[in-house]
């Protein structure tokens, strides 16, 4: 007997990459999290998949800025 397949459940939500210093620089980053202010502003709005995806990115920005 072969079972049907499983849905995978969404990820778990991340934690907000805000640490409370909301300022853009001069490229538009938040210099706190990275964060643009589209990306601030939609935060809530996106999925689980979404935030992890944009988690990912802010890493790769956090690299760059070094």
């Amino acid at each position: 007997m072969t079972q049907a397949p499983t849905r995978m459940a969404p990820p778990e939500r991340p934690p907000s990459p805000c640490i409370n210093v909301c300022s853009l620089d001069e490229k538009g980053y938040c210099i706190g999290c990275l964060r643009t202010g589209a990306e601030i502003g939609r935060w809530l709005a996106m999925s689980g998949e979404e935030q992890w995806r944009l988690i990912a990115e802010l890493e790769e920005r956090r690299k760059l800025k070094r």
